[in-house]
């Protein structure tokens, strides 16, 4: 059963109607644009890394071979789809049975329920979870609660701060390691992370989700070499929200100022819950006109009983009109924030279009020689 399954959000084919996500991840991406597509979301789906089995299962092997001699006291395992690959590697390679009589007496730690699940279904048992779901604290849990000079097993999970294995080797004789799975970086051909930082720092998307801290720093680092991290940033501590499934993901992003969403269980589904919630409560700008209510969610506008579809520009010039909730916003601050020009000859052209769009006549009041100001 998925969690996907086990948390399901309430779902309204409308909660997240106008709504523009950004789709960081690549395993299980399908599940999570699915379940966001199905609620209205216009998703743009950008994986920043993709998850893949070694080019060779040698070095597996090996790893593999090295735990069976060792018979470690302690093995800490942190991912399902880690524990599974390891698991299938070591029957191909005819070490099976070997692996699971090598760890029958070894006290095995999981990060997760996923990785408790994984453990199980290779017919052994842990001993303990961490306290938090993070790698960091399964290494205090080990060093907290057992003896030094152990030997300790590590099935990594494609990212771990090296610091976090000095750790262990300070206090302990041996340190082993299998790395199952590697992260490595898209295709250079694909331009889809290129859409992405050009989205969120255009005022093209509403929330960008993460289930992996190696995707955040990906990002980052795409962003940076496009001159754009700065922008992104700016853009991911306003307009833009970022959602991530867990404190391990969030941890990139709080380290470069951004606060995300998380929710209190690190589970896809309750991160779909929490975007769908957010978005409706926080996102939605709704202001009692003259004219009637509007509502601006995303990049549409309910208003006069239609819901109407806004481009960039008229989006960005509505969202500065309705904020002021009836005050006058100044010619120049509107005219600024067109792309490429701040033309005030443009920002009429632009106004024009949008009153012909929202079909609202005297909704959007000229104030001569001032600007322009919602009729309320």
């Amino acid at each position: 059963m998925t969690d996907l399954m086990e948390a399901p959000p309430a779902f309204r084919p409308d909660q997240l109607a106008g709504f523009r996500i950004g789709v960081t991840s690549d395993r299980r991406s399908a599940d999570l644009i699915d379940a966001l597509a199905r609620r209205g979301a216009h998703v743009l789906h950008a994986p920043t890394l993709r998850m893949a089995n070694a080019i060779s299962d040698d070095p597996v092997i090996a790893d593999t071979r090295a735990i069976i001699d060792a018979r470690p006291d302690v093995l800490l395992a942190t991912t399902a789809y880690g524990v599974r690959r390891w698991f299938e590697v070591a029957d191909a390679a005819g070490l099976g049975e070997d692996l699971v009589e090598a760890l029958s007496g070894t006290a095995i730690l999981v990060r997760g329920p996923k990785a408790r699940g994984g453990i199980r279904a290779a017919g052994l048992n842990d001993v303990g979870m961490s306290a938090e779901e993070t790698t960091e604290s399964l290494i205090d849990e080990v060093l907290t609660a057992y003896p030094e000079g152990l030997t300790i097993a590590v099935q990594l999970h494609g990212f771990l701060n090296p610091s976090q294995l000095v750790r262990l080797h300070d206090a302990h004789a041996r340190v082993l390691t299998v790395e199952p799975y590697r992260w490595i970086e898209t295709d250079e051909t694909d331009d889809r992370v290129d859409r992405l930082i050009d989205a969120a720092c255009s005022g093209g998307l509403d929330c960008i989700t993460f289930t992996s801290a190696p995707a955040v720093h990906a990002l980052f680092i795409a962003a940076e070499a496009r001159g754009r991290y700065d922008d992104l940033i700016d853009a991911m501590c306003g307009p833009v929200v970022a959602a991530a499934v867990g404190p391990v993901t969030s941890a990139p992003l709080i380290d470069a100022g951004v606060m995300p969403l998380q929710p209190e269980r690190f589970r896809m589904g309750a991160l779909i819950r929490l975007v769908c919630e957010h978005l409706e409560s926080a996102r939605v700008v709704r202001l009692d006109t003259r004219h009637g209510p509007i509502a601006l969610r995303g990049s549409v506008v309910d208003v006069d009983d239609r819901r109407v579809a806004l481009a960039p520009v008229a989006l960005g010039i509505l969202r500065a009109l309705v904020q002021a909730r009836g005050s006058v916003v100044a010619r120049d601050r509107l005219a600024a924030g067109l792309p490429g020009t701040n033309d005030e000859h443009a920002l009429e052209v632009a106004l024009s279009r949008l009153r012909q769009t929202i079909g609202v006549p005297g909704l959007i009041a000229t104030v001569v020689k001032r600007g322009y100001r919602i009729d309320v």
